[in-house]
């Protein structure tokens, strides 16, 4: 329920407070990320999301002044558990070897999830034509850019702080940008594509230790 709550300020029409009034929220989310995962986000009615969640559409409309609301709502979940994910898989960084292979692994299981989640494909496959999911695309990028760039500093610390801080913000905007291509591709293409970002990004990464 908490996740709500961080999120409220970006697409929520009202934060809601109440526990009662947070899991209503929940269930329309839920709701929404079945009817994706159907029929994909453009398919998707607000009418439906209401019907499934077990809520009348003028709860939903409180909530969710429309279908793009739901959508970024849904992105920021998704962005708050991958910097999550980012954060504790860098946490425990000491060398230029562990930031090596802590940060290969995070691109394999972000990978991963791009595959296994259909709700993110959809989302992430419209952003250039939403121009409000290109900037959660842009802030989630720099957050996670300044996650990399503090291990990266921390076990390079004779290095340029504005250069790795530049640099990193540029390979995590790459990794969202070379996910997308490869779920747009065949699946063969895609795991090379993926390995190919993975490669340049790691030797980039070393060569500034």
């Amino acid at each position: 329920m908490e996740a709500i709550e961080d999120i409220s300020g970006q697409a929520l029409r009202r934060a809601p407070s109440q526990k009662r009034s947070q899991e209503r929220v929940e269930r329309m989310l839920q709701a929404a990320s079945a009817l994706i995962s159907e029929g994909g986000s453009d398919a998707m009615r607000m009418g439906e999301v209401a019907e499934r969640a077990g809520v009348s559409i003028g709860s939903l409309y409180q909530y969710f002044p429309d279908k793009g609301a739901i959508i970024r709502t849904l992105a920021e979940r998704y962005n708050a558990e991958g910097r999550a994910c980012i954060s504790d898989g860098l946490a425990g960084v000491g060398d230029m070897k562990g930031l090596i292979d802590a940060f290969g692994g995070l691109i394999d299981v972000y990978y991963g999830i791009f595959l296994a989640e259909p709700v993110m494909r959809d989302i992430w496959s419209g952003t250039q034509a939403d121009k409000a999911l290109r900037d959660i695309d842009l802030r989630d990028s720099r957050a996670n850019g300044a996650l990399l760039a503090e291990a990266w500093q921390r076990v390079a610390p004779a290095s340029d702080a504005a250069e790795i801080k530049r640099k990193a913000f540029l390979i995590m905007s790459l990794g969202e940008a070379t996910m997308r291509l490869a779920i747009s591709v065949d699946r063969g293409e895609g795991d090379a594509l993926v390995a190919d970002y993975k490669a340049m990004a790691l030797r980039e990464i070393g060569a500034r230790g």
